[in-house]
Formats: structure tokens, sequence, C-alpha cells
């Protein structure tokens, strides 16, 4: 269970945080680009990619989709790029797949597909089943992996139904989410029940929303899962929020914790292997 090399999925910005909540928060394109090429470094595989406006609030546009993806294959080439398809602040399918309309060396390898519609601490977050369809079709069509996001047992349940009907097909990649108000709690009883519905050969990885990013992150390693790491899901590296964290030092941290019980890191070609993804931009130049 131990002897697989441990995929590191990096969220470095999200929607939500900014620079008063965190001074580190990196929401620029050049910003973006070198945390990425830091994160790379220290041992991140996958980085999970929101865009923000010159003014700093969130934006699904395409341009600026293009602009950091751009900045990121240039500092970091060999890079899995996951784009958001987030409904948080927009609803329209149009609006919400702008992001995977990038073309060329701009293309993402996967983009974020949340299988249901939950509430957040301070507003729903609705992903009705047409959106939720049109979005992945649009991934099939693209040849974009879809990310696929977990808050509850029944969001697994739907992707399991996807996946019948041949709406999702391999490979699959998972991201179990916990611990965030309103949705399934960061319990090990939670965790792994939602690994053992998962379908078989699939992928998967947890994240801990807030003071459970450590929790979540460290059972997943010692169950012979991934993480999700990063300030989109959390801000501090201690409870008490005593202590602001970085990109940097929330990888660094969970890279010592999976060495510590044996396992490697997954550098990003080992990654897109064990995945199932085809060669990225960087091995075809």
């Amino acid at each position: 269970m131990l002897d697989a090399k441990l995929i590191v999925n990096l969220a470095l910005t999200g929607m939500v945080p900014t620079k008063v909540d965190n001074p580190s928060l990196p929401v620029t394109p050049e910003e973006i680009a070198l945390e990425c090429r830091r994160c790379r470094d220290a041992g991140a595989a996958i980085v999970h990619l929101h865009a923000r406006d010159e003014s700093g609030a969130p934006t699904y546009r395409r341009e600026r989709f293009e602009e950091i993806v751009g900045r990121v294959r240039a500092l970091a080439p060999d890079l899995v790029l996951c784009v958001t398809t987030s409904g948080r602040n927009v609803k329209t399918l149009e609006e919400r797949s702008q992001s995977l309309d990038l073309e060329g060396d701009l293309k993402p390898d996967m983009a974020s597909l949340t299988l249901g519609s939950m509430n957040f601490p301070k507003q729903a977050s609705v992903n009705a089943p047409d959106i939720i369809h049109g979005l992945a079709v649009k991934m099939k069509a693209r040849g974009i992996v879809p990310e696929l996001e977990v808050f509850d047992l029944g969001m697994l349940d739907y992707g399991r139904y996807l996946i019948e009907r041949g709406v999702l097909e391999p490979p699959f990649y998972f991201n179990l989410l916990l611990g965030s108000l309103g949705t399934l709690s960061a319990t090990p009883f939670h965790l792994a029940t939602l690994v053992k519905e998962l379908p078989d050969g699939a992928t998967w990885g947890a994240a801990g929303i807030g003071r459970f990013q450590l929790p979540v992150n460290a059972m997943a390693i010692t169950m012979g899962g991934h993480v999700r790491v990063g300030l989109e899901d959390n801000l501090h590296m201690d409870a008490a929020k005593e202590d602001p964290a970085t990109n940097v030092r929330l990888v660094e941290r969970v890279v010592r914790i999976a060495k510590a019980v044996g396992r490697g890191i997954a550098a990003p070609e080992e990654a897109r292997e064990m995945i199932g993804l085809p060669a990225g931009v960087a091995a075809r130049r």
C-alpha cells in the first residue's frame, strides 16, 4: 500500500482567499507561475489553477487562463495542469467551460468537475445535472481528463452513475475533499468509506479544508492515496491560525510525512503515468 509514490496536487489560489487573509497568496499570472515553479521543485506534480482578474477577483475568462497557463508552461513545462470549472461565482456552461477552450500547448491536462451541489459556510455551490453533463462531454471532446471532486458520498454515487452510462470514461482521478461545513466531515471513517466506494482502477487523493488539511493529508498518505494541499483550502500551518502558511511550506510538509513512512514523491511525468494521462508538453517538445 505504501510502495506507490505520492502525487502532490497543489491548489494554490482558489476563489475565496485574498492577500489580506494571507499575503503569500499568489493572484497575478506572474505570481501564480513563479509559485508553481517553486512548488514543483518542492515536490508538487499537479497544479490546480484558478484565475483572478486585475483587481484580484475570481474570473472565468479564457484570456486570463491563457496568460496563466502560458506562464506556467514556460517556467515548469512538465507540470500537470488542472484548470477550474467552478460554478461558485458563475452559472452558465459557456462561462464555466471557457478554461477548457485553450489550444495547442496551452490546453490543460485536466479540469475540475464537481459531482454535485453543496453548501459552503457562506454560500451554495450549485452544480446542476445538465451542467455536470455538459462539462463532462466537453472535457471528453477536448481530451481533457476530469479531476472528479467529491465532497459527499452522494457525489461519488453520481460519479458512478455517469461512469455506468459512459459519460465519464477512464482514466478516473478523484479528489476527496472533507471538512467543509455543510459537507462530509473529516473523519477516518468517512475517508475510508469514500475510498471503499471508488470505482475499480481509480486514482484518488484527499484534502482537508482549513484545520483538517494536515490530518486528512496524513491519513491519505498512510492509506496509499495521494494528497491535495495548498492555500486554496488552508491558509495556516497550525490549527490555532497563528502561523501563516505558504504553498511551498505546505508541499514540503506532506513530502516530509511521505518520506517518513517510506513513500517516494512522484515527479510530474511519473504522476502522468500513474493516472493514465498522455505525455505532456515537455515530452513533446
